[in-house]
């Protein structure tokens, strides 16, 4: 079903090799881990015990960690090892 100069398949590969690059990316992200702290890092309120258990390693309570996520930028949905734009630059 390749079109072009491509082989048949390479579509799939890129698509393939797209998903194992995020779920690489997904994976190097550190998890907490260690001792949970009782106090929040930011804000010094106490960290709900169901928290510290569920997430070893907490070092913030849920109102702080809701403030950051909300914060994070994520990344661009722009597959570029398929955009025929980063191949001219």
């Amino acid at each position: 079903m390749a079109g072009g100069w491509a082989r048949d398949g390479a579509v799939s590969e890129q698509i393939e090799a797209s998903i194992s690059d995020e779920l690489a990316r997904m994976q190097a992200r550190k998890r907490p881990s260690g001792d949970s702290l009782i106090y929040c890092a930011e804000c010094e309120e106490p960290i709900p015990e169901k928290r510290r258990i569920a997430l070893p390693g907490v070092k913030l309570c849920l109102e702080c960690q809701q403030e950051r996520d909300a914060a994070f930028s994520s990344r661009g949905g722009i597959n570029r090892r398929g955009s025929k734009d980063s191949q001219l630059k």
